[in-house]
């Protein structure tokens, strides 16, 4: 319950006063009102009443004289109180007009020298041991500021509430139970417990958290949110909770950054009138300023969700693009839908603000350390193209979540038919090579977007391939892009070359596993290992029987492979017109980027060049022809 203070001691017979046809002296008129009242209740209290009813009386006239207060604060609701307070009719100081009153006081000059306990003493008393001791009083005090906001500011009533909303938020409520849950919270006794009805129950009420003031400070108008804010970072509050609090405030008025939150989440808020667009515009470059700096203050939905509403409600540049330095900061802990924002510039180039999310990734990239990714200034080249080096190390970890966030943005709006193939490969092109593990997800958003623009040239098909290493390509994607035909010949070529190349490596590193674990059942059988493993013994012979399976396997795969590339040097060397077979091939290798690692193979090379000269491979001859036959179609059509 509101605390108040009653004043006066006579009925309330004020009404009688002012609409019956009783005789007055005076009329006082304020806006539309008019007040039929006595001269001595009003001059025996206020001086600026004394004045004008001296000025506005004259000894001839019979009737009563016309006073008109048109710039008194709170208008006729307030001077209706005033003057129950000179007739000494009871009323009621509350935290909800004792500003009001207080400012109205002090403008008809309600001071002591024209009565004792004249208004401005009783209001200063009620606000100061009541009001401001309270912060429930104190939050209605202050809004309750925004309609006398010039006469409340020279008489410092915003500041001290202000003050003392500041020095309760800094504060543990818990220390000292506070009753300050305003919206259905239970009321508390000192001790802290439970009070029902008066009496106190000795149940414990829940403690309260670091938040418990932010529904209540969203309740505030922009100017005086801005300043209670000012006031909580002056006396050390922690960043953290500020944040929060803007993002309570944020979510209350802006109703586009809750357009991806469940109905629970957005049912959890008060029922606010709506701003204009205007309004909202600049609350949101207010609340822009102030955000803290600091990475990991704001979540990043929260910050995208400001970004699309900006850029929706016309925002300045400068707010856009801190709120894009912001989100670049902590691009990592982002997601795909977070990145997913409709266009709405008036170009329409793609239906995706791609523009936005590569500025966002260079501020990243920047922030990163200059592409970096934190690891010490290592370059490149330092960095070796083994994936699991790579997902091992705690430096690279943000950039490769970061790259793994672009692929899948890529793929996203490769089906865009109106996105231009300069701007994907520009996107694609801004992620470094090393932050890639694996160029799967890379392979897969080119696929789509080949899939998407079939008339693409086949120029620009090779100058797209260029963008993915076929060598950080899994076997998986290996195998899928050997048979993919929107891929260019040159980049199947590459990729069932370097498919070869990881099949005999993980059969070479086979062998050496197969070798070490026949040593060992040997030892089994010959009894140097006790009767107790006999367990372990069948689980090693059970291991080895599956990994001389997949070994045969691997050896039937390497053998296709290795026919396939018999047929395909057979073919080129066809091409070649006349040329040399061996100079041939080996400009070929050079063209197609071929980079040999005779260590990756060597160890099983003896065992599986056999198989060189064993005839063609009907799938690579069915994809070499039906290339050659597609160009002759299309020369002789030329030529008629």
């Amino acid at each position: 319950m509101a605390a108040c203070m009653k004043l006066g001691s006579k009925s309330d017979a004020f009404q009688r006063f002012c609409t019956t046809g009783l005789p007055s002296d005076v009329i006082v008129e304020v806006g539309e009102m008019s007040f039929h009242l006595h001269k001595f209740p009003l001059l025996s209290r206020s001086g600026v009443m004394e004045r004008l009813i001296a000025d506005a009386s004259e000894p001839e006239q019979e009737e009563g004289c016309l006073i008109q207060l048109p710039q008194i604060p709170g208008g006729s609701k307030t001077f209706e109180l005033v003057a129950k307070f000179c007739y000494g009719v009871k009323l009621e100081l509350t935290s909800a007009n004792v500003v009001h009153l207080r400012c109205a006081a002090e403008h008809l000059e309600m001071t002591e020298d024209y009565g004792e306990a004249n208004l401005i003493s009783q209001t200063e008393i009620f606000l100061n041991q009541v009001v401001l001791r309270n912060w429930k009083d104190s939050l209605k005090a202050l809004q309750t500021c925004d309609d006398v906001i010039s006469q409340a500011e020279e008489l410092q009533i915003p500041k001290r509430c202000i003050d003392s909303l500041a020095a309760k938020a800094c504060t543990d409520p818990n220390l000292f139970g506070w009753p300050v849950m305003e919206h259905g919270g239970p009321m508390q006794s000192p001790g802290g417990s439970v009070l029902w009805n008066g009496i106190s129950t000795g149940a414990r009420p829940k403690h309260s958290s670091s938040d418990w003031w932010y529904e209540d400070a969203s309740s505030l108008s922009l100017p005086l949110y801005k300043r209670l804010i000012s006031a909580m970072e002056s006396r050390g509050v922690k960043r953290e909770i500020v944040a929060g609090s803007l993002n309570c405030y944020a979510k209350k008025y802006l109703p586009g950054i809750n357009r991806r939150q469940g109905a629970s989440k957005a049912s959890n808020n008060r029922v606010v009138a709506p701003l204009s667009e205007e309004d909202q515009k600049i609350l949101l470059e207010e609340i822009d300023q102030l955000l803290p700096l600091q990475k990991g203050l704001c979540g990043t939905k929260f910050l995208f969700g400001l970004l699309r509403t900006a850029k929706i409600l016309k925002a300045n540049p400068t707010c856009v693009s801190n709120l894009e330095k912001r989100i670049g900061v902590q691009l990592d802990q982002a997601t795909l839908e977070d990145l997913l924002m409709t266009n709405s510039s008036d170009s329409m180039e793609t239906l995706y603000d791609v523009d936005c999310v590569q500025r966002i990734l260079e501020h990243f990239l920047t922030m990163d350390g200059g592409g970096g990714g934190g690891g010490g200034g290592e370059s490149p080249e330092s960095v070796e193209d083994g994936g699991s080096q790579l997902m091992g190390s705690p430096s690279l970890t943000p950039i490769t979540m970061v790259a793994k966030l672009i692929d899948g943005f890529l793929a996203e709006v490769a089906s865009d038919v109106i996105l231009k193939l300069p701007k994907f490969q520009s996107l694609a092109a801004a992620v470094p090579e090393y932050a890639r593990p694996l160029d799967d997800g890379l392979y897969r958003a080119i696929d789509i977007y080949l899939k998407s623009h079939p008339w693409l040239a086949e120029s620009d098909r090779e100058q797209l391939c260029r963008l993915m290493d076929c060598q950080k390509l899994s076997l998986e994607a290996c195998t899928h892009a050997a048979q993919n035909e929107r891929l260019p010949l040159r980049v199947i070529v590459q990729v069932l070359f370097f498919e070869q190349l990881q099949l005999r490596t993980s059969i070479a590193g086979c062998f050496l596993v197969s070798d070490n674990l026949d040593g060992g059942s040997r030892q089994l059988r010959s009894g140097l290992v006790g009767p107790t493993n006999e367990g372990g013994w069948a689980t090693a012979v059970r291991e080895n029987q599956v990994l001389k399976v997949g070994m045969d396997s691997m050896r039937i795969r390497v053998s296709e492979l290795e026919k396939e590339c018999s047929n395909m040097r057979n073919e080129i060397e066809k091409l070649g017109k006349g040329k040399g077979s061996s100079t041939t091939w080996g400009n070929v290798s050079k063209k197609l980027g071929f980079r040999l690692k005779s260590q990756m193979c060597s160890a099983q090379e003896g065992s599986v060049s056999k198989q060189n000269n064993n005839g063609g491979n009907v799938k690579i001859e069915k994809v070499v022809r039906e290339r050659h036959r597609g160009k002759e179609k299309r020369n002789l059509t030329s030529d008629e």
